[in-house]
């Protein structure tokens, strides 16, 4: 995971699958950026599986910063759209565009 601020946002880049065992160490991530800037990007471009640990995390994320969510991949994009989140988070196409927004 890479992690770094620009502009006035903190991003935090996940690789990897997002489930009940693995979402700790971006948990911590994303509460500590929470914590450094108002506004947090998470770089989604590298997630190859997401499912409800993730979700809840985005939520309860969005509830302490401002949270966009950049390049989500289609798995997690598919994911946004079904449970009603991406009408919630705000989605961005690039992690430029988050940063800009």
């Amino acid at each position: 995971m890479i992690q770094y601020e620009w502009r006035d946002a903190w991003v935090v880049a996940a690789h990897g699958p997002y489930d009940m065992q693995s979402i700790k160490v971006l948990a911590n991530a994303l509460d500590t950026a929470a914590r450094k800037r108002p506004k947090v990007v998470l770089d989604a471009s590298g997630i190859d599986f997401a499912d409800s640990a993730l979700l809840n995390l985005l939520i309860l994320t969005h509830q302490t910063a401002a949270l966009r969510v950049a390049a989500p991949p289609r798995q997690l994009r598919r994911l946004l759209e079904l449970t009603g989140t991406d009408t919630v988070l705000e989605v961005r196409e690039t992690v430029e565009e988050a940063v800009a927004a």
